[in-house]
């Protein structure tokens, strides 16, 4: 199952499935059905993380996997809507470019690059998934990508510039 579902949550969390995934055990006594669920959740400010949890039942695997999503938050440094500089992501085979975009652009972004973005809260972005299509490694690549994004104010106090003259 591709189709992503979001809900959003009392805490204002915004939940978004990646990837269902119903996976066979071949046993003496027939099989065995277990379930993987990826899932996305982010604020919409810059917070955002990702769990993956395996249960023998649906319900179970989402929510083990969104228990870890909330465990796993980074925060992204943001450029008004748009990520503040172009930076590539790698994890095993998949690799994601991200570059800013201005105001307006929307998120040019597919599958599950699209979704870690919503839920991050960047509105404006031009993205390219290279390699792999697996989705849970195009979303760890993403993730890959937005942890060694440079924080402008951080950059800015290192080169003992204001961040007026930074981004002027």
């Amino acid at each position: 199952m591709d189709r992503a579902k979001d809900r959003e949550v009392k805490d204002g969390a915004i939940e978004k499935l990646v990837k269902l995934n119903r996976v066979a055990k071949v046993v003496k006594g027939g099989k065995n059905f277990s379930f993987s669920a990826l899932v996305v959740v982010g604020y919409g400010d810059g917070r955002v993380g990702y769990g993956f949890g395996k249960a023998n039942d649906v319900t179970d695997a989402i929510r083990k996997a969104t228990e870890k999503a909330r465990n796993s938050i980074i925060t992204v440094p943001l450029k008004g809507t748009t990520i503040p500089h172009e930076i590539v992501g790698n994890f095993k085979s998949a690799s994601v470019l991200l570059r800013p975009a201005v105001p307006g652009t929307g998120v040019k972004a597919g599958g599950a690059v699209r979704l870690v973005c919503d839920a991050a809260g960047i509105r404006d972005v031009l993205s390219k998934s290279l390699g792999s299509r697996n989705g849970i490694n195009t979303v760890k690549a993403t993730f890959d990508a937005l942890e060694h994004m440079f924080d402008a104010g951080a950059v800015a106090k290192t080169r003992g510039k204001t961040l007026k003259e930074m981004w002027s």
